[in-house]
């Protein structure tokens, strides 16, 4: 036929499906189980724009019967697509500066005081938990090499972790577009950047001596059970919990402290607070805190 659809053409609509207030439901206690994430009612046309592509691939017609495809048994792979979709991966270089700005002026000093007076083992172990597509372990990796450099005698890692398995990949790959490098101080680009050539001309991927101290790994962070070993000096959970429900978010935060040192400090987003845990924490700046029995002296309480 000129001008239009051959008789063999099958056309699929691409708008969004219908979605029933009762299959919303399902959804909404479905992703709370899996992932820890509470989709409140304004949250429902988001389900229906990021699943309705996935619906549709499956050859599926409607939500519910992704619902049941999704919740049976052996689809545990499909769960795990469901869960990336709904995921947000919005982050950058040096998010936040001034936390970057307490590890320069607090925390690095401390640590280096610490192990002179034998206090401290030259070695630290940062978790970065909800880390998107790498920006922030990265950005850590560098502030800690840039202080605590490979041949000064200190160990550095940084474990970076997250629920979205195609955010890790993107993590683990360390490239990005380089116009993200704005972000990155001029001193820290320089030394642990390379810009792409030829091929990777317009990009730029992260060195060799960051690689070293990164490691990756797919983290739950509404199950426990999953979680690394501590203890770390140093939690990063930033911008995450903001979308898990009170319960939920009361019983991460409880049990992110727990894998801290009895010296280390707890980054959350400037969103976040410790409100409603029973665990015995300090702010000591804006959204960083610490067991309150090992405060640094000249912290104020809030």
């Amino acid at each position: 036929m000129r001008g239009g659809a051959s008789a063999e053409t099958v056309l699929t609509p691409v708008g969004p499906l219908p979605l029933s207030e009762r299959e919303f439901s399902l959804f909404q206690t479905l992703v709370e189980r899996e992932a820890g994430i509470h989709l409140g009612p304004s949250k429902q046309a988001l389900l229906v724009g990021r699943l309705s592509r996935r619906v549709r691939a499956l050859g599926l017609t409607s939500f519910g019967a992704y619902y049941r495809f999704v919740t049976s048994r052996g689809n545990e792979a499909e769960r795990v697509r469901m869960i990336d979709c709904l995921c947000t991966n919005e982050t950058h270089f040096f998010r936040e500066p001034e936390h970057f700005d307490f590890l320069r002026q607090r925390v690095f000093p401390e640590w280096t005081r610490r192990a002179a007076q034998g206090l401290m083992a030259r070695r630290v172990r940062v978790w970065s938990a909800g880390c998107s597509t790498g920006e922030e372990p990265y950005s850590l990796a560098m502030e800690l090499l840039s202080h605590f450099p490979p041949g000064s005698g200190w160990e550095v890692e940084v474990l970076a972790t997250d629920l979205s398995t195609w955010a890790l990949e993107r993590a683990r790959q360390g490239l990005w577009p380089l116009e993200k490098a704005a972000s990155i101080p001029r001193p820290l680009l320089r030394a642990f950047m390379l810009k792409g050539v030829r091929s990777q001309e317009g990009w730029m991927q992260a060195g060799p001596e960051l690689r070293e101290v990164l490691r990756f790994a797919r983290v739950n962070l509404s199950d426990e059970r999953g979680w690394p070993q501590g203890p770390f000096e140093l939690v990063f959970c930033r911008n995450v919990l903001i979308y898990f429900g009170a319960q939920a978010r009361a019983q991460a935060l409880s049990a992110l402290l727990r894998r801290l040192l009895p010296t280390g400090y707890l980054f959350l987003g400037h969103a976040e607070s410790l409100t409603g845990t029973a665990e015995s924490a300090r702010c000591v700046a804006p959204n960083v805190y610490c067991a309150r029995a090992s405060a640094p002296a000249g912290a104020s309480p809030t």
